[in-house]
């Protein structure tokens, strides 16, 4: 855990970078296929121009996922850069998050005890697609000779069944 307090963090214009090892975030560790890959971020405090705590959240890094065509695993890059608006409780957020005419910018709620973490492993996760693809599966022979075989009916057995009778 890495807590700040996000509202001082904003107001001092702070800045901190680091790297995770994959093996320290547990939920997008769960996604990939290896503890091997780790996660580079950078979090900059500001004020965003309407005069709310702003925080921008830039996260890349190299993960293993499984692609869903040919169930291999294959090197996924992980680039996401997030602007967020912080607000004290859920009410003022949505009540933000309405007003605001930018989607590129999320509303979060703040505290002064944020786990930064946390929110890290968040933008790493969207970050990473739903359905994971190679753009080109390496092992197309594989796929291909999948797709030719003879499909067996599971209705095949009872249609022998019945032309027996």
């Amino acid at each position: 855990m890495l807590i700040i307090d996000a509202f001082a963090f904003c107001r001092n214009s702070e800045q901190q970078t680091g790297k995770l090892k994959l093996s320290e975030l547990a939920r997008l560790r769960a996604e990939c296929v290896s503890d091997d890959g780790e996660v580079e971020w950078t979090l900059v405090g500001n004020t965003h121009t309407i005069g709310y705590p702003s925080l921008q959240l830039t996260v890349t890094g190299t993960v293993q996922l499984v692609c869903q065509r040919c169930l291999t695993p294959y090197v996924f890059q992980i680039s996401s850069d997030a602007k967020m608006l912080l607000a004290k409780d859920e009410q003022a957020a949505d009540e933000l998050d309405t007003s605001l005419e930018d989607d590129g910018i999320e509303v979060i709620v703040g505290s002064k005890a944020f786990d930064i973490i946390a929110l890290i492993e968040d933008e790493a996760l969207l970050a990473i697609p739903l359905s994971p693809k190679h753009e080109v599966c390496p092992s197309k022979e594989k796929l291909d000779a999948f797709a030719t075989a003879k499909k067996v009916s599971p209705f095949a057995a009872l249609k022998d069944q019945l032309s027996k009778n």
